[in-house]
């Protein structure tokens, strides 16, 4: 095997010993429950069954095939087979990335390691893994389109199809087609500005571009409401963006923190970034700047985005970086060469090391024991199990996380209170959570409306000594969660 093969393999085996790890969070349960009810009620979920609180209320979420997928997955393999799929998906998004990275051997995969540890923060068994992929498609193609092959532009529409039916990250998809578009445009512009050339001749050199780009936006954009619920998907973005609550009180749309080592190689990457921009000798494209920017910005704002830099600003920084570095690689030279016969030996004794390390690494998430013993650390498996076998009367109020996790254990006896899908909550219903968790002043305002008697906490949830102080009494009780019941409420 040559070093340029063998160097290649390694770093995609690195990025999947990396992905194959325990997948499943507490959101994934609901998705899988949604799957498994889609399976077998032979139907597209349109309205909300599985909740106290939105009971029968229309629900229109985008991934309803990525559930299907998901449970199929789950329900024929397990754990290991969400642990297997979700790497599966990492590596065929980096595999699109990679097509656009330029530079020697040794940096691209530089480039693709820091890239995918980049974006590790955003990996799970959820939907939103199968839109990490098809944004890689979408900069993959987008990016020969700039370089001047225009030809797979038409590959977006139906791809954007799939993407409205698999999760609602298709809003990225549209994103890069109308930051590339903004790009070509400002291209245009500039130089009739700087009076370097005039508006025609601008317009005559970037036409085909311009009109192609503009062309495959207007047709993926329409391609959208090919989905069970229609047009009315375009809006769905929007919706989910205007929830206060998210961005106030979930983690993952709020900004990293960079006290956590997991959020730090964003930093690296924005770094390197920066430096082989201005270190290079190569022209920056508008385009390129324009989306380390933007992407820069939005990860800022909301930790998952953090992915998506990673994936349009790994191309940007190999291109770059290699500029900056050639003057340094040009003097030091290539340097002494081992005997070709050698080196084949040595990179077969390398590569069967590596092997043998991987497989070792990705032995462990495999492990049903494993996955078990992640999934008792993330969510009260055994309260959740007394629930279930001593069936105390509801309705049941849970904590926001767990929710879940109730739908997938408990469906159909107690339907949640809230869970993951703030699509369907949005602020009402998670204010009423947060003013009853909190023990706030009209908690029992949100108790009393929903007629509960039952309720599944953190032991230091405010709400365990309001529900204590009102006659409500343990029913179990352990290091992880509480269950309350009602006085009188069996």
């Amino acid at each position: 095997m040559s070093f340029r093969r063998l160097t290649i393999f390694v770093a995609f085996l690195a990025v999947f010993a990396m992905a194959v790890r325990v997948s499943a969070d507490t959101d994934t349960w609901w998705h899988l429950r949604a799957g498994a009810w889609m399976i077998e009620h032979h139907q597209v979920l349109s309205a909300d069954v599985f909740s106290l609180t939105r009971m029968g209320q229309t629900w229109i979420y985008p991934g309803w095939l990525a559930q299907i997928l998901l449970y199929a997955v789950f329900h024929s393999l397990g754990y290991a087979g969400l642990n297997l799929f979700t790497a599966a998906v990492v590596v065929l998004a980096f595999i699109f990335a990679w097509q656009t990275f330029e530079g020697p051997i040794l940096l691209r995969a530089f480039v693709l390691l820091l890239a995918a540890t980049t974006s590790a923060v955003y990996w799970s068994a959820r939907p939103q893994m199968l839109s990490f992929a098809l944004a890689g498609l979408f900069v993959w193609i987008l990016e020969r389109s700039r370089a001047g092959d225009r030809r797979l532009l038409w590959i977006l529409p139906p791809a954007m199809a799939l993407w409205a039916n698999l999760h609602g990250g298709f809003a990225i998809g549209l994103m890069l087609l109308g930051l590339y578009l903004a790009g070509e445009v400002l291209e245009l512009l500039v130089p009739a500005f700087l009076r370097s050339a005039t508006l025609a001749q601008a317009w005559a050199e970037r036409r085909g571009r311009i009109v192609a780009l503009a062309l495959a936006a207007a047709v993926s954009a329409a391609a959208v409401s090919l989905n069970p619920h229609g047009p009315v998907m375009l809006l769905y973005p929007f919706r989910t963006v205007s929830i206060g609550v998210l961005q106030d009180y979930i983690q993952e749309w709020q900004s990293p923190n960079f006290h956590h080592l997991e959020a730090q190689p964003f930093l690296w990457m924005l770094f390197l970034t920066i430096a082989a921009l201005a270190f290079s000798r190569r022209r920056r494209g508008t385009t390129e700047v324009l989306g380390v920017v933007a992407f820069a910005y939005l990860s800022l704002l909301a930790g998952r985005n953090i992915a998506l830099f990673a994936l349009f600003t790994g191309p940007v920084l190999a291109r770059h970086g290699h500029s900056a570095l050639e003057p340094v690689i040009a003097r030091f030279g290539r340097g002494p060469q081992i005997p070709e016969r050698i080196a084949r030996a040595l990179n077969l004794v390398i590569l069967a090391l590596l092997l043998v390390a991987a497989a070792a690494k990705v032995s462990i998430p495999l492990s049903p024991t494993t996955n078990e013993q992640a999934l008792e650390g993330q969510v009260p498996v055994a309260a959740v199990e007394w629930i279930r076998q001593h069936h105390p009367a509801g309705p049941l109020f849970n904590s926001y996380n767990w929710g879940g996790y109730v739908l997938w254990a408990l469906y159909p006896d107690y339907p949640s209170f809230v869970d993951g899908r703030t699509d369907l909550f949005d602020d009402e219903i998670l204010t009423d959570y947060l003013d009853a968790w909190r023990a706030d002043a009209d908690w029992g305002r949100v108790i009393d409306r929903w007629g509960l008697r039952l309720a599944l906490l953190e032991p230091d949830a405010p709400l365990v000594g309001a529900l204590e102080d009102a006659g409500w009494v343990q029913l179990y009780a352990d290091g992880q969660a509480v269950v309350l019941g009602r006085e009188g409420g069996g």
